[in-house]
């Protein structure tokens, strides 16, 4: 299989100088001021999860004067599939649109979140790369497993959007009675069927070689 994690020779070491520059005049100045004792010793095409597939993915390993290790992820920026059917964005880099978005919506982000801009014209967004993520593996669940699970998540999808958006109003539109809620089961159950039918059509594919594909 291909590695997940290699160099590219069509990226100098110039263009990573000034992409990283702008990146740093994103950044508040005490988060630049600490930045400024680590310089960047390598960097690497990574490839990341399907939510980005088609989009250039990088990482970049800093090293401070005390042997101090700091990974960023550079990740590309598109414009949002949902501006076509809203207002046009506010910000003439993506990457500083999701900053701000991940910065509302979060309680705490990371304190390396910064934007740049690529010399070929890309947008990018910039964090810490901490492979820390938890997977929950739900065929492990009990059956009182999944109403926990999903209160919680619940509880933290309305804390979001009560800091992005206004609360009495999302309060206003979601009403007392239960249709909201059924409204979302009865779209979680299609988007379920969805899924099961992509996945087939995705199995059909590989089995008939239209899709090339390496057995695990």
């Amino acid at each position: 299989m291909p590695p997940l994690l290699f160099h590219r020779l069509d990226i100098s070491e110039q263009n990573v100088a000034r992409t990283y520059e702008r990146y740093l005049n994103s950044l508040q100045e005490d988060k630049v001021a600490l930045l400024k004792h680590f310089e960047i010793v390598d960097y690497a095409t990574k490839v990341v999860g399907t939510g980005s597939v088609g989009t250039f993915c990088a990482v970049a390993l800093l090293v401070g004067p005390n042997d101090d290790h700091l990974i960023l992820q550079v990740k590309e920026a598109r414009r949002s599939v949902l501006e076509p059917y809203t207002r046009p964005c506010a910000f003439d880099n993506q990457g500083q649109r999701i900053v701000v978005g991940q910065r509302t919506l979060q309680s705490a982000s990371d304190m390396f979140l910064g934007w740049s801009l690529g010399e070929n014209g890309k947008h990018f967004y910039v964090r810490q790369l901490r492979d820390i993520k938890m997977s929950p593996n739900p065929a492990l669940w009990t059956k009182p497993h999944l109403p926990k699970v999903t209160s919680f998540a619940a509880k933290i999808l309305a804390k979001a959007h009560a800091k992005s958006g206004e609360a009495a109003a999302i309060r206003d539109y979601i009403g007392r009675g239960d249709k909201f809620a059924k409204d979302i089961a009865k779209y979680a159950i299609s988007y379920a069927a969805q899924t099961e039918c992509d996945y087939e059509d995705f199995s059909r594919a590989c089995a008939s070689g239209i899709l090339p594909c390496v057995e695990q």
